[in-house]
């Protein structure tokens, strides 16, 4: 069975390029998560066709997605089962996707078998994060492999522009401005006007509460859950507890008890609205408990929910450069040194460190230049970077600390 890609892709490459090793790779099964929208279905789309262009024939691809017809419907173990066997009667190698596999009650059990045959590769997606859990990890025999996909970042929000010949301001603060308004998902790249992209990202949200938040979590009164998640939402970047949180409701005069505050806070994590990041105090080298940040996985969340169309640079461009280090696969907290706070410590996968300090600029006084380096010039004992990410164009040099203006940077794709 043939499976045909209708549309156009934008070849996301920062993703294909950490998965393109394991393609013929039948001992480790593909877990592809991320946020409804985000682009999964796009990106298994772009592995199959890099798969036909290799020569793989299209009968040893099977590609079903529980989201569509024909296969909407289909949720028992034994159902999916059986798709599988009817459709996997080719010879040699076969490349198994499915989309959404969380439709299906306990297809773990059904995947570790096709798995045990040894002549099949695997793909699966989702959207919450049962996909990343250890309990997945222990159910797939630990034999799996996790990627986390986001929305565009800001290099490919521009990449994609130019891929689908929308007009691209020469202008890179427009752009910027135009990212920070629009937001990442994919989908809303081919609109044309603010206003429809802003009702396709409140549909959305409505669709995670539906689909991904609902079906997963007791929610009494949809309107006590609503108002917790603006609260947060619209507290983005900011150091919050879940004392606080209920402390302010209080005030507005909304009661709600902090064991469902913390269980609506979970709710928005596993279907990858919220990204929590966490403190680190870096005397005495542990985790801090308690007050967190919470940081969006697009921006577009927030201003779909608000009518006020001013833009707070200084969380907003934190949570730019979070999505970028998190895409590109750093561990991120917030650091902290005695009572200064340096934005994020970023440590990469081969275990070298990184940290940021994120600004809207630190050339408008040097009392604004001295804050914003003093916490990383506290920093002392590695030679690991030190970054002042801002949108100044006229940049500094102090004491080793690099000072890098954020649209180039990741105009770039740099490494931290």
């Amino acid at each position: 069975m043939k499976h045909v890609i209708s549309q156009e892709l934008f070849p996301r490459e920062k993703y294909l390029s950490k998965i393109r090793g394991f393609y013929h790779e039948c001992e480790i099964i593909k877990v592809i998560t991320g946020v409804r929208r985000c682009g999964k279905s796009s990106l298994m789309n772009l592995i199959v066709r890099e798969l036909q262009n290799s020569g793989v024939p299209d009968d040893n691809i099977l590609y079903f997605n529980l989201d569509k017809r024909p296969y909407l419907g289909l949720s028992e173990p034994e159902e999916l089962d059986a798709l599988i066997e009817k459709n996997a009667d080719s010879e040699g190698k076969k490349y198994l996707f499915i989309d959404e596999v969380q439709n299906v009650r306990g297809f773990e059990t059904v995947i570790n078998s096709w798995r045990e045959e040894g002549d099949i590769s695997i793909f699966i997606t989702g959207s919450n994060s049962y996909l990343l859990s250890g309990e997945l990890a222990t159910k797939l025999t630990g034999r799996c492999i996790e990627f986390n996909v986001f929305p565009l970042t800001f290099d490919e929000y521009l990449d994609m522009k130019a891929f689908f010949h929308k007009e691209v301001s020469a202008d890179t603060m427009t752009e910027l401005r135009n990212y920070i308004y629009e937001g990442g998902f994919p989908y809303t790249v081919r609109l044309d006007s603010l206003a429809d992209k802003r009702t396709y990202v409140r549909g959305l949200i409505d669709e995670i509460y539906q689909k991904d938040i609902k079906k997963r979590v007791i929610v009494k009164y949809r309107t006590v859950f609503d108002t917790v998640m603006r609260y947060i939402i619209n507290n983005f970047g900011s150091t919050t507890s879940i004392r606080n949180i209920v402390e302010d409701l209080a005030k507005t005069g909304v009661s709600v008890k902090r064991e469902t505050v913390g269980k609506y806070i979970e709710a928005l994590k596993s279907a990858k609205i919220l990204m929590e990041c966490d403190r680190f105090d870096m005397k005495s080298r542990k985790s801090l408990s308690g007050e967190k940040k919470y940081y969006l996985s697009d921006l577009s969340f927030y201003y779909a929910l608000n009518t006020d169309g001013r833009i707070n640079f200084g969380p907003t461009l934190e949570n730019i450069v979070y999505t970028y280090a998190a895409s590109k696969d750093y561990g991120i907290s917030v650091g902290r040194i005695g009572n200064l706070e340096c934005d994020f410590i970023l440590r990469g996968r081969d275990m070298s460190y990184a940290y940021v300090q994120v600004a809207f600029t630190v050339l408008e006084s040097r009392k604004t230049e001295d804050r914003e380096y003093h916490s990383l010039e506290s920093i002392r004992g590695d030679n690991y970077p030190k970054y002042v990410m801002t949108t100044d164009t006229l940049l500094q040099k102090r004491n080793g600390i690099e000072h890098v203006n954020i649209t180039d940077f990741i105009k770039a794709k740099k490494d931290f």
